[in-house]
């Protein structure tokens, strides 16, 4: 595939492509077909991240091969949402012969919601000033009658904020609609159409369950937020602060109060539990933990919280690594069986699955 384009006349057959991989890396564990979570053939990213290429008078979007590693210019966007693709070249054309805003800048990285709001952040290779400032908010006022446009500065070891640092998006889960933070530089789902498939897939499960739920590597709160009326309490847990900040402002905006965020690592979390001791401040005499959910980075879960996440009764894994995500079935398909099976193509022609998986103890 070409970089940075799409193929929606091939988009089936790489789908079927990706479920029959999927479905060759379980067979051993699932027999069953995983359930198919479309995404929209193109404009479906609401993220995107570009060096931009000086040349003389010209500037330009650029990503790299990854074969060759050598910059492909990028004119348009359509793997991008609308909202970025239309607004890329227009951003070019009012920074290409401002000096101010030109001057050695590196990368340009955009956030959009599917409501309208666009986060642009600036980086350089020097020290932003005042000047700076004044150019960026003068750029701002320009566009504020056609983009609700944030824009930030940054280059090393500084951050320039105008406004905010983050933009609001929100998904319709079971008729309610949760609105969430996302904070310029910090993780969330590229595909909104594909989160709100994966949020109602798990809310699917959730009405089916019962008592507390635990959920690892929580993130924003992303999935928190979408299975707090399924269950009695919802204990989360984060590593990085800036996420767990994100999380407990989002429990914040959407007025919910039976989720809870710890800063804990998994392995932490884990040693707790096989101790029965406390998570931090909160006594697990108090929770009827039943369910937990995992989402965790490529590499998988490792022995010990595959030990600890075995003794639930029920278990939902978001997987980013189909690969892992077998090993570790492999290890759970000793005490649980596999009630659903989910692909959700949140990346398009490439060769990322992200997988739902719904397990039940024997």
């Amino acid at each position: 595939m070409s970089i940075g384009q799409v193929f929606p006349s091939q988009y089936e057959a790489q789908l079927a492509e990706k479920a029959n991989r999927l479905t060759q890396l379980v067979h051993s564990i699932c027999t069953t077909a995983p359930e198919l979570y479309r995404s929209a053939p193109e404009h479906f990213r609401q993220r995107a991240e570009f060096r931009i290429w000086h040349n003389g008078d010209d500037i330009y979007h650029a990503m790299f091969d990854p074969q060759s590693r050598q910059p492909v210019r990028i004119d348009y966007f359509p793997v991008a949402c609308k909202l970025i693709a239309d607004f890329m070249p227009l951003l070019l054309k009012h920074i290409q012969f401002n000096h101010e805003l030109r001057y050695k800048l590196y990368q340009v990285d955009y956030l959009a919601t599917t409501s309208g709001e666009l986060l642009v952040s600036m980086i350089y290779k020097r020290k932003l000033d005042e000047q700076w400032i004044a150019e960026a908010n003068k750029l701002t006022g320009e566009l504020a009658a056609h983009y609700n446009i944030r824009i930030i500065g940054r280059s090393r070891k500084q951050k320039v904020v105008l406004s905010q640092d983050f933009v609001t998006e929100s998904f319709v889960v079971a008729n309610q609609t949760l609105h969430y933070q996302q904070v310029e530089s910090s993780f969330t789902q590229p595909n909104a159409g594909v989160n709100q498939q994966m949020l109602q897939w798990a809310a699917d499960i959730a009405k089916h369950l019962t008592g507390d739920l635990l959920e690892l590597y929580c993130g924003n709160g992303n999935f928190s937020l979408a299975l707090a009326p399924y269950f009695t309490r919802v204990i989360a847990t984060e590593l990085a602060r800036s996420s767990i900040k994100s999380a407990e402002y989002n429990i914040s905006l959407n007025n919910i109060d039976n989720v809870q965020v710890l800063q804990m690592s998994a392995e932490d979390v884990a040693a707790a539990l096989a101790k029965g001791s406390s998570l931090k401040h909160i006594e697990l005499a108090e929770l009827t933990l039943d369910t937990v959910l995992v989402d965790p980075p490529r590499a998988g879960l490792d022995p010990d919280t595959l030990a600890l996440v075995s003794r639930f009764n029920d278990i939902l894994y978001i997987s980013c690594n189909p690969e892992t995500l077998a090993a570790n079935l492999e290890v759970l398909a000793n005490t649980h069986q596999v009630e659903k099976l989910a692909l959700f193509d949140q990346f398009p022609y490439t060769h990322h699955i992200e997988t739902g998986v719904w397990l039940k103890r024997r």
